[in-house]
């Protein structure tokens, strides 16, 4: 029997429980599981407080890796095929998935980085190459700077050529912004003026605001003329009261971005940002950081550190002994 971890109820912690092996049909693959990753969306999930939480019960994870075991009618993937899977239910040993949700991944990558690498980096390349058309020299102010998707944001966005601004409570995760290439850092923990803050740096071209509330608002307010605030979360608690006046006035645009509704507005651009992050990574362009690494068997520990603010980088749960070994 296979171990999967269920979310039973709203408000209900992960439950590790058995099921037996799943088989797949038309345009699916069934994947055996050897890493996954919890992300911000994850909580919201057990919570019953995300814009597409499963019917309860489900099957927890939003994404991991693995190899594909068998392949229904149409699934155009081999067995044996390396993957990187971006859907629910990767919290299992084994679980099946459309075939479209399975990206091929090559030898040199780790279980661990596989498991975590799609919605983080795709939401931050996508984010700041679409809507944002960040360009090399401009100043991007990253929020949550010290979370999950915050440092593949800095990461990124240090890439491309801009000067990144880390903005993430306590000096550890501000070290490790730095250390993805942040040129400035703001600690929220002793800042009482985000905006003030901003300002006195020059102001930002874009914002990358994984938090909202107040500091998605303070930081809407230290936007250039023609800047951008990109609207990725809100793990403050609460979506920031941007001034409309001031965007009218100072020609800022504002982006809601929801990176898994891509598959549905534009398959195509999230299939070219993913091809390029993964060049990326090949090339060694990319480094991605785990906060902690556990067993499946541990999932509500994994939950308990996310929900502590206190994992810089992606919690990575595995399910073998080559994942846990970083293989």
């Amino acid at each position: 029997m296979d171990r999967i971890i269920s979310i039973d109820a709203a408000g209900e912690g992960p439950r590790l429980s058995h099921a037996g092996q799943p088989q797949p049909g038309a345009g699916q693959l069934r994947v055996r599981l050897h890493a996954a990753a919890l992300n911000f969306a994850d909580l919201l999930m057990a919570e019953g407080r995300y814009q597409d939480t499963p019917p309860f019960p489900f099957i927890a994870g939003l994404e991991g890796a693995g190899v594909v075991e068998a392949a229904g009618p149409g699934a155009l993937l081999a067995p044996g095929t390396r993957v990187a899977v971006s859907a629910q239910g990767t919290l299992a040993d084994r679980g099946i998935f459309a075939a479209a949700c399975c990206t091929p991944i090559s030898d040199r990558m780790s279980w661990r980085d596989a498991a975590g690498f799609q919605i983080a980096y795709g939401t931050s390349h996508l984010a700041l190459t679409g809507p944002a058309r960040l360009a090399a020299g401009e100043a991007l102010a990253v929020l949550g700077a010290g979370g999950g998707v915050g440092l593949t944001a800095v990461e990124i966005g240090a890439a491309l050529g801009a000067r990144v601004i880390a903005v993430a409570r306590g000096q550890d995760k501000l070290a490790a912004a730095r250390a993805m290439g942040a040129a400035e850092t703001i600690d929220s923990a002793t800042t009482d003026d985000l905006r003030g803050a901003l300002r006195a740096l020059g102001g930002v071209d874009v914002v990358y605001d994984a938090l909202g509330d107040a500091p998605g608002a303070a930081a809407f307010r230290a936007l250039k003329p023609g800047g951008r605030h990109l609207l990725i979360g809100f793990a403050a608690g609460q979506p920031p009261a941007l001034p409309l006046n001031h965007a009218l006035v100072k020609n800022i645009s504002i982006h809601g971005f929801y990176w898994g509704g891509y598959r549905q507005l534009d398959p195509a651009a999230l299939q070219e940002s993913m091809a390029d992050l993964l060049r990326m990574y090949e090339e060694g362009r990319l480094r991605p950081t785990a906060a902690a690494v556990l067993p499946l068997d541990r999932a509500a520990e994994a939950y308990a550190l996310l929900r502590s603010r206190k994992a810089v980088g992606k919690v990575i749960l595995t399910m073998s002994e080559e994942a846990a070994r970083g293989d």
